[in-house]
């Protein structure tokens, strides 16, 4: 493993990065409009709420927990929540914040580990002004203020694939992750399509247990959850089309002004996630190890049936990726500008919108077209994979051309 050794310039450049996104994240929205990165918290409640109603032994999904906000996570993470109840209700929105701070510095120190770099001050030192550059773009700003845990999530799985060819344990974290929220479920297929077997057997297994755990703890909310309630996504959003859905389906309702048919969906999800999982084998047969993962990630936002936001948090690897290509051409330095700049929360640019947690995704559509800007995410998304698509292609022909053999995945 190699050391990561940055130039002046280029610690320069980080800790501007760094400065401005802080700044911009804790000035341009204040706490009067109630959308302040201090002043937020309303998932965490949900997930407060959650926990309180299986202690209470009140029934989980029959009816909103937190106002008009229905639970929709899985009847074991209700019990992993259960620990929340222990925090005090006011300061316990700082203390979750805090706690996705270091989870997010945690993320990016993995990162940097699926890159080939060895732990030491000085990445840590990097990671931590890293983290804070990606904390005003709009997937962290958005998970930190709403109390999420998607930046938990990602961190379990990035766990596993850093662990994936070294330890026993690689597959716990996936199967955790899928027994809390059922979308990381999605890289058991990864792990497959990679031929780390023992790592997707995992993976299922610990998921399957907690199953296991919630039908005997809670059997009544497991057998109305598995039942079907977590198929119903509009439990999650109110509405299909709304612009904060930044999934595949979302974008269909918004195109066809109405909800998708199924089939449709399904059959554009499939050959994304099909298109996706190939590039990824590639990318880790080639030794981007970050890359791969990282684009299963931003697949699993697109293919999920709804997808705020900030269940975008995968965009955090990519601009860690972005760096470390920059550290040998500048030029990939505008890589992770653009990406702050397009998915940066810019509210203040228009104080009268309705929704002030917004990307340019929520802009005014004057001067661009409305299905450009509704649609930013999956048309970055989209860029992403033809940019990736062509270098594949390109090198599968340099490879036959030269007449070499094609790298297997590891096992």
């Amino acid at each position: 493993m190699s050391r990561l050794a940055l130039s002046r310039p280029a610690l320069g450049v980080l800790a501007g990065w760094a400065s401005l996104s802080v700044v911009l994240a804790l000035t341009t929205v204040g706490p009067t409009a109630n959308w302040g990165l201090l002043d937020g918290g309303g998932d965490l409640d949900v997930y407060r709420r959650g926990a309180w109603h299986v202690l209470s032994g009140l029934p989980l999904y029959d009816f909103p927990v937190d106002k008009k906000l229905f639970y929709t996570y899985t009847p074991f993470s209700a019990l992993v929540f259960a620990p929340l109840e222990l925090l005090p209700a006011e300061p316990d929105r700082h203390i979750w914040l805090a706690l996705n701070l270091a989870v997010l510095i945690a993320v990016v120190v993995q990162s940097w580990r699926l890159l080939g770099y060895r732990v030491d001050r000085a990445l840590v030192g990097v990671s931590v002004l890293m983290a804070l550059g990606c904390v005003f773009v709009e997937p962290v700003r958005t998970t930190l203020f709403f109390g999420q845990i998607n930046l938990i999530l990602m961190l379990l799985i990035l766990s596993d694939t850093v662990g994936a060819t070294r330890s026993r344990l690689a597959g716990i974290g996936t199967g955790l992750a899928a027994g809390i929220k059922l979308t990381p479920l999605y890289f058991v297929l990864y792990f497959l399509t990679l031929r780390q077997r023992r790592v997707a057997v995992t993976a299922v297994a610990v998921f399957a247990a907690t199953v296991v755990v919630g039908l005997i703890l809670l059997p009544r909310d497991s057998l109305t959850y598995w039942a079907g309630t977590f198929l119903r996504s509009e439990r999650i959003g109110d509405r299909l089309g709304h612009p904060s859905n930044q999934s595949l389906r979302g974008m269909l309702a918004r195109l066809l002004d109405d909800e998708p048919p199924v089939w449709l969906w399904l059959a554009l999800a499939v050959l994304i996630g099909v298109a996706s999982l190939t590039l990824a084998v590639w990318l880790h047969r080639t030794g981007e190890r970050l890359l791969s993962v990282t684009v299963v990630g931003l697949s699993s936002a697109v293919v999920s049936p709804f997808s705020w936001t900030h269940h975008w948090v995968w965009v955090v690897p990519l601009m860690v990726w972005f760096v470390h290509r920059a550290l040998t051409c500048w030029r990939w330095w505008l890589a992770p500008a653009a990406l702050f700049v397009a998915l940066g929360a810019w509210p203040f640019w228009f104080r009268n919108l309705a929704d002030p947690r917004i990307g340019f995704y929520l802009f005014p559509y004057t001067h661009v077209p409305e299905v450009l800007l509704r649609n930013a995410y999956l048309w970055l998304f989209a860029v992403l994979l033809i940019w990736l698509g062509v270098r594949a292609a390109r090198s599968v022909a340099g490879a036959k051309a030269a007449g070499e053999e094609p790298v297997r995945a590891e096992e």
